[in-house]
C-alpha cells in the first residue's frame, strides 16, 4: 500500500537532498575504487574467521503501532478496536492484525520496554539504525554497515550490506568504514544498477579486455602499489563476480508456489527476495515496508499494512527454520519509533518513543522471550527499560561479536558500538 505521510516532514519527502547526496557520495567511491580497508582488531578478525552469521534487518519505516502490534493493551482508553490473540508462545499474546506470525512466536522474542525518548523521524532512524545519539556533526556507521564489516568473508563475491526497498532512492551510510560497507541499493527489487554486461560485448571480448586489465594492473603494482590501487582492484573484481552472480538477485527464479505463499505484492516480493539472499551468504540484508505514519485513520492504515507484513514475514522465518538457516540468521523488526497510546481526534496516532516494542528472533536470541513490560494502557515502561544502545549491543552479541571491542581505522580506534551501554543479557541464548 502507498500513502503520502501524514506528519509532512522533510523525512518523508520522495526524494531528499540528505539521501542524494548520500547515493551519490556511495557510488562515487565505489567508482573511484576507494572501498576502504582499515581492517577490525585482530582479536574480532579472529573470533569470526569461521562465523556464518547472517542478519535480516526489516525497517517498518514512520513508526509501526506497538499497541496493533507487539503490546496490545486491551479494554483500555488506549487500546484500540483490535483484539489479542494467542501465539505459539503459551502466554504471550500480540494482535490480532499478525495472526500468521502467531504461528511463529516461538522462533522469535519481544523486547516491550523500548525507551528512545525521541519522537522525530530522522533522528529515529540514525538513532536505531546506528546504536548511538545522534550528535550534530558526527555520523556513525549504519548496523548493516557495521555487520558488512565484521562478518562478510574473504574474497565474498556478493554484497555483504544490501538494502532492499521500493522505488527511488535509498541508502546507508557507512561512515569511517568507508564506502565499501555501505549498502547497495536494490530500488523495486531489482538487481544492482550497471551489474549487466552490455549486449554489444561478446563473453569472449569481456574475457579478454579482463585479461589485459589484469596484466596492466599488475604491472603497475609491480612498481607504483599503492592503498588506493589495491582498492581499486579489489572493488573492480567484485563487481566482476557480482556481474557473474547476478541471477542471484532474480526472483523470477523462483517457484510460483514460493510466489504465492510470499504473496504477489512489493513486500512479499522483497521478503522473497531476501531469502535468496539470505541463502548465499549475504551478511547483512535490509527490507524496507513503508507507510505506517498513521496520524490519520491509524486502525484502517495497520489493518492494510500489516496485512500486507504477516504472511511474507512469517513465511520467511518458517523458511529459514525449515532450511536449517534460521539458527544463524539475526532477524530484527524495527521502527523509528511506536505510536502514542493515546488516540487522536483523527483516529490516529502520533509519533511517540517512550514505550514501544522491537521483534527479534533467530541466531542468539531466546526463541520466545518477552524482555520488558509496559503499564496498563501503554503509556511508560515499568520494568527492564532499554534504548537503542543497549538494542545494538544485543544484535551484535547474538551473532558472536564481542560489542565491547574496537575497530582500528587507520590507526585510529572507534568503539564498535556505545561503551555506555551494554546488551540485554537475558535475551541472549
Amino acid at each position: 500500500m502507498r500513502c503520502n505521510y501524514a506528519c509532512g516532514t522533510a523525512d518523508h519527502v520522495a526524494v531528499s537532498r540528505r539521501g542524494f547526496l548520500q547515493a551519490a557520495a556511495t557510488f562515487g567511491g565505489v567508482a573511484a575504487g576507494t572501498w576502504g580497508s582499515g581492517l577490525v582488531q585482530p582479536a574480532i578478525a579472529g573470533q569470526l574467521a569461521s562465523s556464518q552469521k547472517r542478519i535480516l534487518n526489516i525497517f517498518l519505516h514512520g513508526g509501526v503501532s506497538q499497541l496493533e502490534s507487539w503490546d496490545p493493551k486491551p479494554n483500555t482508553d488506549t487500546g484500540g478496536p483490535f483484539r489479542p490473540i494467542a501465539t505459539s508462545v503459551p502466554g504471550t499474546q500480540i494482535c490480532e492484525l499478525l495472526p500468521h506470525t502467531a504461528k511463529v512466536m516461538h522462533h522469535l522474542a519481544i523486547v516491550r520496554g523500548v525507551n528512545t525518548k525521541n519522537g522525530d523521524h530522522g533522528k529515529g532512524q540514525i538513532e536505531m539504525s546506528t546504536g548511538r545519539n545522534r550528535i550534530p556533526g558526527t555520523e556513525y556507521p549504519h548496523f548493516g554497515a557495521v555487520s558488512a564489516k565484521v562478518l562478510t568473508p574473504e574474497q565474498f563475491p556478493l554484497p555483504g550490506h544490501v538494502l532492499v526497498h521500493g522505488g527511488g532512492n535509498g541508502s546507508s551510510p557507512s561512515a569511517y568504514l568507508g564506502p565499501k560497507f555501505a549498502s547497495v541499493s536494490l530500488s523495486d527489487g531489482k538487481a544492482p544498477q550497471y551489474s549487466e554486461r552490455l549486449a554489444s560485448v561478446t563473453e569472449e571480448a569481456e574475457s579478454r579486455r579482463n585479461q589485459f586489465r589484469q596484466l596492466a594492473s599488475d604491472r603497475f603494482a609491480g612498481r607504483r602499489r599503492t592503498a588506493d590501487t589495491d582498492a581499486y582492484t579489489s572493488s573492480y573484481e567484485q563487481a566482476r563476480q557480482l556481474m557473474q552472480r547476478r541471477d542471484v538477485f532474480d526472483v523470477s527464479k523462483e517457484s510460483d508456489k514460493d510466489k504465492e505463499r510470499y504473496g504477489k505484492h512489493e513486500f512479499g516480493t522483497h521478503m522473497l527476495l531476501a531469502r535468496r539472499l539470505l541463502e548465499q551468504g549475504v551478511p547483512f540484508v535490509q527490507v524496507n515496508h513503508s507507510n505506517y505514519d498513521t496520524h490519520f485513520e491509524n486502525f484502517d492504515f495497520h489493518i492494510e499494512q500489516l496485512g500486507e507484513f504477516d504472511q511474507p514475514f512469517a513465511t520467511l522465518v518458517g523458511d529459514l527454520h525449515e532450511r536449517g538457516l534460521l539458527k544463524d540468521t539475526l532477524i530484527v523488526v524495527m521502527s523509528e519509533f511506536g505510536r502514542t497510546p493515546k488516540i487522536n481526534k483523527n483516529y490516529g496516532r502520533d509519533h511517540w518513543g517512550t514505550a514501544w516494542s522491537v521483534c527479534l528472533g533467530g541466531a542468539g536470541i531466546q526463541p520466545g522471550a518477552v524482555i520488558g513490560k509496559t503499564n496498563d494502557n501503554g503509556t511508560a515502561v515499568t520494568d527492564r527499560e532499554v534504548d537503542h544502545g543497549h538494542l545494538f549491543h544485543t544484535y551484535l552479541r547474538a551473532v558472536g561479536v564481542d560489542s565491547k571491542l574496537e575497530f582500528n581505522i587507520g590507526g585510529r580506534k572507534f568503539p564498535i558500538a556505545d561503551p555506555a551501554k551494554s546488551a540485554i543479557t537475558e535475551l541472549l541464548a
